[in-house]
C-alpha cells in the first residue's frame, strides 16, 4: 500500500508517519504546502491512500484538485470541526480530527482496507467542498444546558458556560456561577453541536468558550496556556498540536 501525507506542520506530520508505522505501514512521502504536493503529483505515481490536512501554509488543500486530478482514497486530517467534514460524501474513507488519536487511526487505515475502492472510482467533488466552506452547512447548535439539581430543572444558557471538561469518564459543564455540573455525552459529542465561533476543543480534556477567555500565555513546547474568567479548578493548556487552529479560531 503506498501512503504519503500531505501536512504542512512537520511534527504533526512526523508523528503521524511513526503511528503508520506502528501499524506496520510505510510511508512514501511527506509533503507540506499546495505547491509541493502539486509539483509532486505530476511527477510521480499517486498513491493509493493520502493523508490529507485541510489548512496548509500556503491555502487550502482542496486547491491542489484544481490543477491535479487525484486518484487516490482521501483521509481527512484537521483540527477544524467547522468545516463538518461528514456533512458532504465524498469517496473519501474516514476524517479524523487532531490530535489525532491511535485507536481512531487504526479504525480509518481498517476502514480503507475493507472498502478499499478502485482509483479509477475515486473523484472529489471541488464544487461541492467549495460550497460547504463558504455556506457552511446549516446546522442547529446548542442553545441551553437542562440540568437536574436534586428535584429541580435548571436551564443554563450556553453564553453562561465558561467551559466543557472531561474526568473519570464524565463530562461536566463549568458555569460563569463557578459552579460544576454533570452533563450526558462526550466531548466529541459536543463538538459537533456546540457552535464553532463560540466554542473550541484546546485539549483532549476542555472545550472552552471564547469569550470566557482571560488571558492567553506562552507556554513550553510551543504550547498555549489559558487563564479563564471565573475558571481556576486546573491548567488549561492549548496542545501543540492545536495552537495553529485555535489561533486562527481566536483572530
Amino acid at each position: 500500500m503506498n501512503v504519503i501525507i500531505i501536512e504542512d506542520e512537520k511534527p504533526a506530520a512526523r508523528r503521524l508517519k511513526r503511528m503508520l508505522s506502528e501499524l506496520n505501514i510505510e510511508v512514501q512521502t511527506m509533503l507540506h504546502s499546495v505547491e509541493e504536493s502539486i509539483n509532486w503529483f505530476q511527477n510521480n505515481k499517486h498513491p493509493d491512500l493520502i493523508f490529507l490536512d485541510i489548512q496548509l501554509s500556503d491555502g487550502l488543500s482542496f486547491e491542489i484538485f484544481e490543477e491535479i486530478e487525484v486518484k487516490s482514497a482521501i483521509i481527512f486530517t484537521t483540527a477544524y470541526d467547522e468545516y463538518a467534514l461528514k456533512a458532504f460524501k465524498l469517496n473519501s474513507i474516514d476524517y479524523l480530527l487532531k490530535p489525532l488519536d491511535e485507536d481512531e487511526l487504526k479504525v480509518a487505515i481498517d476502514k480503507f482496507k475493507e472498502h478499499q475502492p478502485k482509483k479509477s472510482d475515486v473523484k472529489v467533488n471541488i464544487d461541492d467542498i467549495r460550497k460547504l466552506l463558504i455556506n457552511p452547512v446549516d446546522r442547529k447548535f446548542k442553545k441551553r444546558f437542562t440540568i437536574k439539581v436534586g428535584q429541580h430543572i435548571k436551564m443554563i444558557p450556553i453564553d453562561e458556560i465558561v467551559c466543557l471538561y472531561s474526568e473519570n469518564k464524565a463530562t461536566y459543564i463549568h458555569a460563569n456561577t463557578n459552579r460544576n455540573y454533570l452533563i450526558d455525552n462526550s466531548l466529541e459529542y459536543w463538538e459537533e453541536h456546540l457552535n464553532p465561533e463560540h466554542f473550541f476543543r484546546v485539549n483532549r480534556t476542555f472545550i472552552i468558550r471564547i469569550n470566557a477567555i482571560k488571558d492567553i500565555i506562552s507556554y513550553t513546547n510551543s504550547r498555549l496556556k489559558l487563564v479563564l474568567h471565573f475558571y481556576d479548578e486546573s491548567e488549561i493548556i492549548v496542545s501543540r498540536e492545536r495552537v495553529k487552529a485555535f489561533k486562527n479560531w481566536i483572530d
